[in-house]
């Protein structure tokens, strides 16, 4: 994830009560119309429960891109 990801990401979760499952991280950012980038770098996460907005930018894979290929 780069810097311009994570404050994507901090963005579309502000505001989300965590702790959170990928589930529910994805759909609170997709209510806050987040946009494909920031999507695609949440749906790379790792199936889990993540305890805080820092947890959930430490799990995204650095080439999230990638991950979907």
């Amino acid at each position: 994830m780069t810097t311009r990801d994570d404050l994507r990401a901090q963005k579309a979760l502000q505001g989300l009560r965590f702790p959170a499952d990928k589930r529910e991280i994805l759909e609170y950012a997709q209510t806050r119309d987040a946009g494909e980038k920031t999507l695609a770098a949440l749906r790379a996460l790792p199936e889990g429960t993540y305890a805080n907005n820092d947890d959930v930018e430490a799990a995204v894979p650095q080439s999230p891109d990638n991950a979907l290929s």
